[in-house]
């Protein structure tokens, strides 16, 4: 087993982790208090991204991206993890589903995706289906070549900077042994189409200046040329994305906690009470021992689910491990933190606060513990039947 990154990949980490530093530190405190990132400010980081040659990266190089394998992709999740989403989403990573896209769609959405001169959004939840995403009731209606669209969609990431969404929407239904359920397939929507709006969500305590947006379908008629991959296949779709983003949502909590771990043993050696610093008490320094512990472990995780994709292993239990455990070491490790810092851990002059709110969406988005911890021991007790 080999623990080491390749030269290439030591670069990627040291180039990334220094943009962050530089590019993304400076600007999060305007953007929380702002609550939002101004236009031309995201303009800027996304072109210094593309001069960097890092837009699209996690793409292929036959559509234009660097071709990066997902372990690598993962280790630059992990260093953005560091930085405020809000900013670090102009970093471009666009959606692995727009690899499903046809020729025409290639041209129309996924190139343009790939070389920054479009960004997308992916749409899924609704106010009444979260994690029973065949729930859902947003709902495509079959008239002639085209769809009729109506419906919510709601929670949508950064919908607000998106020149067109990726919509999972119901287009019929099917028997199972547990009852009806949904079909779902997946369309492409330009912004500005008739009958599709885009208006701001809900104020979130996590993740300021992030936005989530509701999406509005009104008699929204859409050519069956804006289907991404298979009518009523959009499930099976979902399902391989899925994975990506759980890797990604699992990647950014271990550069998070790093990033936080980091104020806390210098603070812990400086800071002294009662003669001498408060590292020197077990009650602080054993606080450390049991965080580092559980970011590497959740670090190590993470990249071997990972590694598991690009050896095209079987990955979804390890990937859901994976996440599950990193969201909610995230948690454990921005508490300690604000303990370890005492009052002033909540105050604005720290960050600390900020990462202590932010934690709390990562156990929630793209499946929750809940969800986890079922794929998982789903899969431990499938083979015995159960």
């Amino acid at each position: 087993m080999n623990f080491g990154l390749t030269e290439e990949q030591d670069m990627i980490v040291n180039t990334v982790r220094s943009f962050v530093e530089t590019e993304i530190y400076p600007l999060e405190d305007e953007v929380e208090k702002l609550g939002f990132v101004p236009p031309e400010m995201g303009q800027e980081i996304a072109r210094k991204v593309k001069d960097l040659g890092f837009f699209g990266c996690n793409m292929p190089e036959d559509v234009g991206g660097a071709g990066l394998d997902h372990l690598t992709f993962t280790l630059v999740e992990r260093e953005l993890g560091r930085g405020s989403m809000a900013l670090t989403v102009f970093f471009g990573r666009p959606s692995g589903i727009l690899m499903g896209c046809n020729d025409e769609q290639r041209e129309k959405y996924l190139i343009p995706a790939t070389r920054g001169d479009k960004f997308d959004a992916l749409a899924m939840t609704e106010p009444g289906a979260g994690s029973d995403v065949r729930g859902m009731k947003c709902f495509a209606r079959k008239d002639g070549d085209d769809w009729i669209v109506n419906g919510t969609k709601h929670f949508i990431s950064h919908a607000n900077i998106a020149d067109f969404v990726i919509v999972f929407i119901a287009t019929g239904e099917e028997q199972t042994p547990k009852g009806p359920k949904k079909l779902i397939t997946c369309f492409l929507v330009d912004r500005g189409t008739p009958g599709f709006e885009i208006r701001d969500g809900y104020n979130s305590v996590s993740h300021r200046g992030y936005k989530n947006c509701v999406l509005n379908f009104d008699e929204c008629r859409l050519p069956s040329s804006q289907i991404l991959g298979e009518v009523h296949k959009g499930f099976d779709l979902a399902n391989d994305w899925l994975y990506g983003t759980r890797l990604t949502v699992a990647a950014n909590c271990v550069g998070r906690a790093r990033r936080v771990f980091d104020y806390c043993v210098p603070y812990a050696a400086e800071r002294k009470q009662f003669g001498k610093p408060i590292g020197a008490n077990q009650g602080v320094s054993f606080k450390l021992a049991d965080m580092i512990t559980e970011i590497d472990a959740a670090d190590f995780l993470t990249l071997h689910g990972a590694w598991l994709l690009d050896q095209k292993k079987p990955s979804n239990r390890e990937i859901a491990s994976a996440k599950l455990y990193a969201s909610e070491m995230l948690a454990r490790v921005t508490d300690q933190a604000i303990q370890i810092y005492g009052g002033m851990g909540l105050m604005d002059d720290l960050p600390l606060a900020r990462f202590w709110r932010d934690a709390r969406v990562e156990r929630i988005w793209d499946g929750t513990s809940e969800i986890q911890r079922h794929i998982i021991s789903r899969d431990l007790l499938r083979p015995f039947g159960a």
